[in-house]
């Protein structure tokens, strides 16, 4: 049962998308968990799709997949990472989610022969759901976050149902608003407009926001902010200045600058548990990013391009923040450079192209799906095994390694996956006998292996002296496994399945002997969901060290 007096923090986005919702809703779950709540942040997305698997992530950013298998927006990422919990699936909604279950309840009769209708039923399902995931992870504090700016179509329905949650607990809701304020290159000055605009938009829904975070290029002066404060109706103090900074990281520090968690605790009259408590270990791991200087050079291969390197941050976040966490902890500042796979399809073993991977420690190749880009992908993982590059395969990337290891190796020319060429005679990965049939029936929404899975590790290889145990349980988001058929004469010829199911009949990670390789190395799975800011993923840091002990080469 819900505890009496929960409280509840809205994170609502004004002016643009893209303004940082995500990390400030990460940020305040943070702070208030610093002093002594136990805390749940919702991601709440407008999207009619049901969840985040079938979303384009050009268009919207990585799927990240909860231990249970349900696939999200990333910022559930972001919300794992910042408190080092895991989430469950009652702390992510879609407005098709929403939807659905309303419409199911309707046709199963759950409504009694009512009229079935937009106000109140879809946003009773909204709070509903709002309340039973804070009563399933007993917190104290739930922060939401909904998706879209103020303005949008879309998202008016979840802020109607949290003005309507508000107006039954006055004491118990806050309303903080991310909002953009620009520094028009031609005029030279910080303009509020468009915030003061996004907040008389907030007020015709019935809502006055209690805090406005104020996203810019600077810091906001004083004269900036009692514009805000005036304009919009709140204490000059609960106007807070959110200017970008070098790292995410800082966007907690930074609040607590302004004292954002004393206010929000004032706002919904309750006391800090923890008088002195504060961001100490957080300081520590900021402090360890920003000492690094020594660099280390990871190359990640990928295809997600179509708009940009702003795009492929987003498309491989969890990557990349990976990598960030296990570079800091060695010491090492990451630099990180994408590189187009398609770029390398019709590269020779002896082109400029292939040549200039020498100057990277390490390679990465992270997971994806589809044909695009395949073949230049394998002439890099070639290229990283033949010359002794730290290689890290994830999903794909691992299929990819042993498709190229068939292919090279065994000399099985014609090795491929079936996700390629489902026809073809050598198919070294193959789909899973269980999805078939979802697939003949167009069945692609959470109908691959997803969530949690335990793997045993084979003693004395790279996996095993780098997660220090031999049972270890990851997260997993695919159709296609390596075929067992093929399995036997793959590691007769020297691969070793480091990791492989409690049955042993589905290869969890393969990699090449150290006498043979300094580090290559893939997995099935997806360890980059578990690396948290401060723990970094085992695997990754293996690989770090690996690529850290080649650069000073």
């Amino acid at each position: 049962m819900i505890k009496k007096n929960h409280k509840y923090i809205f994170v609502v986005g004004g002016v643009m998308s893209g303004v940082g919702k995500g990390i400030a809703t990460s940020s305040i779950a943070k702070i208030l968990q610093t002093k002594g709540f136990s805390v749940n942040p919702i991601k709440i997305d407008p999207y009619l799709n049901v969840d985040a698997g079938t979303m384009n992530p050009t268009e919207h950013g990585e799927v990240f997949v909860l231990k249970s298998g349900l696939e999200t927006d990333q910022d559930m990422g972001n919300y794992e990472r910042f408190l080092n919990i895991d989430l469950r699936d009652d702390d992510y909604m879609t407005g098709g989610l929403v939807y659905k279950s309303v419409i199911d309840r309707e046709r199963a009769l759950g409504y009694r022969g009512k009229c079935v209708e937009t106000v109140p039923h879809i946003t009773d399902e909204v709070i509903h759901r709002i309340k039973k995931s804070a009563e399933h992870n007993g917190s104290e504090i739930t922060v939401i976050e909904i998706g879209g700016t103020v303005g949008e179509y879309q998202n008016i329905l979840f802020i109607e149902a949290a003005r309507m949650l508000k107006l039954k607990n006055p004491d118990d809701v806050v309303f903080v608003l991310v909002s953009y304020v620009p520094v028009p290159s031609k005029i030279g000055e910080m303009k509020t407009k468009p915030t003061q605009y996004a907040v008389r938009t907030l007020n015709s829904y019935g809502v006055q926001p209690d805090i406005i975070i104020a996203r810019s290029e600077h810091p906001l002066d004083k004269k900036r902010k009692e514009k805000i404060a005036l304009s919009c109706s709140i204490p000059i103090e609960q106007v807070i200045s959110a200017p970008d900074i070098e790292s995410i990281y800082d966007v907690p520090l930074n609040f607590e600058k302004d004292r954002i968690g004393e206010i929000i605790l004032q706002e919904l009259k309750i006391k800090a548990k923890k008088p002195k408590g504060d961001l100490g270990d957080w300081k520590r791991f900021v402090a360890k990013g920003k000492s690094a200087r020594t660099p280390v050079h990871i190359a990640i291969v990928g295809k997600y391009f179509a708009t940009g390197d702003y795009v492929l941050s987003d498309s491989y976040i969890s990557v990349i923040e990976a990598v960030k966490y296990s570079s800091y902890w060695q010491k090492r500042k990451p630099v990180i450079t994408w590189l187009d796979s398609e770029e390398f399809e019709k590269a020779t073993g002896a082109s400029a192209r292939l040549q200039a991977l020498k100057k990277y420690d390490g390679i990465i190749v992270p997971g994806g799906f589809g044909t695009r880009g395949i073949e230049g992908k394998l002439k890099v993982i070639q290229y990283a095994r033949e010359h002794h590059i730290p290689y890290l395969g994830l999903c794909y990337g691992m299929q990819l390694l042993v498709i190229e290891y068939a292919r090279n190796v065994l000399k099985l020319r014609n090795a491929t996956t079936a996700e390629i060429d489902s026809d073809a005679p050598v198919k070294v990965v193959d789909i899973m006998p269980e999805q078939k049939k979802n697939l003949e029936l167009g069945n692609y929404g959470a109908s691959m292996r997803l969530g949690s899975y335990l793997a045993v590790l084979k003693k004395g290889t790279i996996a095993h002296r780098a997660y220090k145990k031999e049972l270890i349980e990851e997260r997993h988001r695919h159709r296609f496994e390596i075929n067992p058929e093929y399995t036997e004469k793959l590691r007769d010829s020297g691969l070793v399945f480091s990791g492989t199911s409690p049955n042993g009949e589905l290869m969890e990670i393969a990699e090449l002997p150290s006498e043979k390789h300094p580090f290559f190395v893939g997995t099935q799975f997806h360890p980059e969901f578990h690396a948290r800011p401060l723990s970094p993923h085992p695997l990754f840091t293996a690989f770090l060290k690996a690529a850290i002990k080649k650069s000073g080469k």
